[in-house]
């Protein structure tokens, strides 16, 4: 992709906050046990939601809330494009984009609260917990299903390589 038709669009925060927060909820996937690796992965997932919330104030202009937060007109207006078939493009998050982003954020930081108090002399072994835990790990699979199967989507609509974009952090600049 020449860069002369692109523009930076996803800075290395964003995509380092993406890609190792894939890698922690796989892990923990694979590692459910709840033993080290296990904690100290939602612990790490946390600490990059919070680096994620604190960049969304102060970080470049695609990470900002201001450009990308989901408000109820917005979303509205998006969600009508798509029925109607004129879904438009958007160089950041679109807002059904930016719903899932905030979704996500949610079940992760409910993973570690939950999977946090299962280690407390109050709550371990307590099964209605560990339900609660499971119910928002299976919950965060579906999403994070619906979210890779709408980059895709995305993809194929605007022609472009959405999940490329979130490696090198470029798209480009024309509809």
């Amino acid at each position: 992709m020449s860069t002369a038709q692109t523009i930076k669009v996803w800075d290395p925060l964003v995509r380092i906050v993406h890609w190792s927060l894939a890698l922690l909820i796989f892990n923990n996937f694979l590692n459910e046990e709840g033993h080290r690796l296990h904690r100290y992965s939602g612990y790490a997932a946390l600490i990059l939601i919070v680096t994620r919330l604190l960049w969304g104030f102060v970080g470049t202009h695609h990470a900002r809330f201001s450009s990308w937060f989901p408000t109820p007109k917005r979303v509205i207006a998006y969600v009508r494009s798509v029925r109607e078939g004129r879904e438009e493009r958007h160089v950041g998050h679109n807002p059904a984009g930016s719903v899932m982003m905030i979704t996500l954020w949610v079940l992760v930081m409910s993973m570690v609260g939950t999977g946090w108090l299962l280690t407390t002399d109050t709550y371990e072994g307590t099964g209605w917990l560990e339900n609660v835990h499971a119910a928002i790990a299976y919950s965060m699979l579906g999403c994070i299903g619906l979210h890779v199967a709408a980059a895709i989507h995305h993809s194929r609509k605007h022609g472009e390589n959405i999940i490329a974009s979130m490696l090198h952090g470029r798209k480009r600049v024309n509809n």
